[in-house]
C-alpha cells in the first residue's frame, strides 16, 4: 500500500490523465478507482485538487472528441463497430438514442455514470451532427461532474480508503482472484443470456438477399422499417414500399400493417 501511495504521489497527475484518456477511448481500464485514489491523496495533501480535475476533464474531453469526430465522419458504422464489442449489442445504441431523443445534449452530462451510454453517446452526437461547440460544452461539463464526484468521494473517505487498501494488501492474490472470478461470472452470464436470445430469434430471421429474392419474385411481403428517428435522419434511405414507424408507435399504428401476408421487420 505504501508503495502504491508513493507511486501515485510521484506520478499521480500523469496516471489520472492517461488512465481517464485510455478508459474513455475504450480500453478496459476503469478510471473510477484511480479518481478515488487521487481524491484520497488530495485529502492527504499530496495532490492538488484543481490539477487533478483539470487533467481528468482534459483526458475525458480529448477521448470524447475523438469519438465525436469518428461518428461525424463515418456515421452509423462507428456505432456498429462499438456494438460488436459490447456485451449487449442489440440494445447498446437503442438506450442512447432514446436518451438523446428525450434530453438532447444534456445526456452528455450524465453519460459517464451510465455503463454503455458512456461509450456510445460521443460518437452518436457526431452521427446526428450536433454542433461542435454544443458538444464540447456539454461533454466538458459531464467530464467535470463525473471527475468531481469520484475525486470528492475519495477526498471525503480518504482515511477509510487507506484502511481498505491496507486490508487489500494483506489479502494479496486472494482479492485479485475473487475480483477476476466475479467479473468472469458477470460476463459469462451476459454471454449465455445473449446466446439463448439469439437461438430463439434465429428461426425468425431472414437475410437481406433472401428478402430481395422474394421481392424480385413478386411475393407480397410487408416490410416495416423500425429504425429510431436518429438513425433514420442519419441515413434516410428506405427499402421501397416499406412502412416507417418506431417501436413506440406500434401500439397506435399497428392497424396500418396488413395481417394477410408475411411481415418483415428491420432496424439498425
Amino acid at each position: 500500500m505504501d508503495q502504491a501511495i508513493e507511486f501515485l504521489t510521484r506520478h499521480g497527475y500523469a496516471v489520472v490523465f492517461g488512465w481517464v484518456l485510455g478508459e474513455q477511448l475504450g480500453l478496459p481500464l476503469p478510471a473510477e478507482p484511480v479518481l478515488l485514489g487521487a481524491g484520497a491523496l488530495v485529502g492527504m495533501r499530496r495532490l492538488d485538487p484543481g490539477a487533478v480535475l483539470v487533467l481528468a476533464v482534459l483526458g475525458s474531453l480529448l477521448a470524447d472528441t475523438a469519438w465525436y469526430v469518428l461518428g461525424r465522419v463515418h456515421g452509423a458504422r462507428v456505432l456498429g463497430w462499438l456494438c460488436r464489442v459490447a456485451l449487449e449489442p442489440d440494445s447498446c445504441v437503442r438506450r442512447t438514442e432514446n436518451a438523446f431523443g428525450r434530453h438532447g445534449a444534456r445526456v452528455l452530462v450524465i453519460a459517464k455514470f451510465v455503463p454503455g451510454l458512456n461509450t456510445v453517446a460521443p460518437p452518436l452526437a457526431g452521427v446526428v451532427a450536433m454542433p461542435v461547440w454544443r458538444f464540447l460544452v456539454f461533454s466538458a461539463a459531464g467530464g467535470l461532474v463525473w471527475a468531481a464526484v469520484f475525486v470528492g468521494l475519495g477526498y471525503a473517505f480518504s482515511n477509510q480508503l487507506e484502511r481498505v487498501g491496507a486490508v487489500a494488501g494483506r489479502l494479496g492474490g486472494w482479492l485479485v482472484a475473487v475480483l477476476v472470478l466475479a467479473l468472469a461470472g458477470y460476463i459469462g452470464t451476459k454471454f449465455v443470456a445473449r446466446q439463448r436470445f439469439l437461438r430463439k430469434l434465429r428461426i425468425a430471421r431472414i437475410e437481406p438477399h433472401e428478402l430481395k429474392a422474394r421481392l424480385d419474385g413478386g411475393e407480397a411481403v410487408v416490410i416495416v422499417d423500425l429504425r429510431h428517428p436518429l438513425d433514420f435522419d442519419a441515413e434516410p434511405n428506405i427499402i421501397p414500399g416499406a412502412l416507417h414507424l418506431t417501436t413506440t408507435e406500434l401500439d397506435a399504428r399497428h392497424r396500418e400493417i396488413p395481417r394477410d401476408r408475411d411481415i418483415v421487420l428491420y432496424c439498425t
